[in-house]
């Protein structure tokens, strides 16, 4: 798990990709690895997932791939076996923790309140997502939920975008955090690679 969180640490910013079509992971790959973020969360939103987090790890076997909305031991097998490098949960159920730890994956699990935190820490676990990160009182939130629990780093997720990451990033112990807005929807089903491109270097340079 160390590892995982300096390689998190090191990129900033984890796009977080919702898919309808598996083959659109390699063109969408290509423009996120050549424009210097080589890691990509592609979430258990539609039954595209798991191909297409196969079809992304054939094509680049050095990527940080994570499989997001993970909600069970099966969906948390299959993505192990489509070859992501670790698993995130939008909330915490520790029986998906479990499944991970006997998989030997690792799990970063989605929290917003002190019960989730210590049940994670309960478990063993010492990084964390905050989600939903605006909804759930953003900033001020964070910061209120991280003075108690001083062995916890966190990757806020949700309501992230261009104008407030650098505000997260800020927080000691904020790890990475979690955005869609390079990675939009709209732009993966129009196929505006190039867009998508750009968007990716603006987000790198964003957070140097």
């Amino acid at each position: 798990m160390s590892n995982l969180v300096k390689q998190l640490a090191a990129l900033k910013v984890i796009p977080v990709i919702a898919l309808e079509r598996a083959e659109d992971i390699l063109l969408l790959g290509k423009a996120l690895y050549d424009n210097g973020l080589p890691v990509a969360e592609i979430t258990f939103r539609s039954d595209a997932a798991v191909e297409a987090i196969r079809l992304l790890r054939r094509a680049y076997p050095d990527m940080l791939i994570g499989a997001g909305t993970v909600l069970n031991k099966a969906q948390a097998q299959a993505a192990k076996d489509a070859g992501a490098t670790f698993i995130v949960s939008p909330g915490f159920n520790a029986n998906t923790v479990r499944a991970c730890q006997a998989l030997d994956i690792p799990i970063i699990p989605g929290v917003n309140n002190p019960s989730t935190v210590e049940a994670a820490l309960e478990m063993g676990l010492k990084t964390v997502k905050f989600f939903p990160a605006e909804a759930s009182g953003g900033i001020n939130m964070l910061k209120s939920l991280l003075a108690p629990y001083t062995q916890i780093q966190i990757m806020p997720t949700g309501g992230i975008n261009s104008a407030n990451i650098n505000d997260y990033l800020a927080i000691d112990r904020v790890i990475a955090c979690g955005g869609s807005w390079m990675v939009d929807k709209k732009l993966i089903d129009n196929g505006q690679w190039d867009e998508i491109g750009r968007l990716t270097r603006e987000a790198v340079e964003l957070v140097k």
